[in-house]
């Protein structure tokens, strides 16, 4: 299920922010409440958190970009998986050769 990520509402008196650093790239997986971005005013830098756990699957807006209250910037997939999380690899399967069988005894 994809999760939109949007700027937080910003105080009345202010319209616009910048997009100061994001923290992490598409493919990463994130954590319900990590932040993910510092989204900057002219009075303040806000730490915006991940609203749900999941991939970030896309950035819609960069570093530098102008946005506004509300205005979608990323998207997360809650139910993908990080492009860097190795797949669980199964033990090592170990031929097992059985002893040479003992000479039969001469009478």
């Amino acid at each position: 299920m994809l999760i939109e990520v949007k700027v937080p509402q910003l105080s009345e008196s202010v319209s616009e922010a910048t997009l100061v650093s994001w923290h992490k790239k598409e493919g990463d997986a994130v954590s319900r409440d990590e932040n993910l971005i510092d989204i900057e005013t002219d009075k303040v830098v806000l730490e915006t958190p991940a609203p749900a756990d999941g991939v970030l699957v896309k950035l819609i807006k960069q570093n530098g970009d102008t946005v506004t209250s509300g205005e979608l910037i990323a998207q997360i997939d809650t139910e993908a998986k990080a492009a860097g999380a190795a797949a669980p690899v199964a033990a090592p399967v170990q031929a097992v050769t059985p002893p040479p069988a003992a000479p039969a005894a001469s009478a």
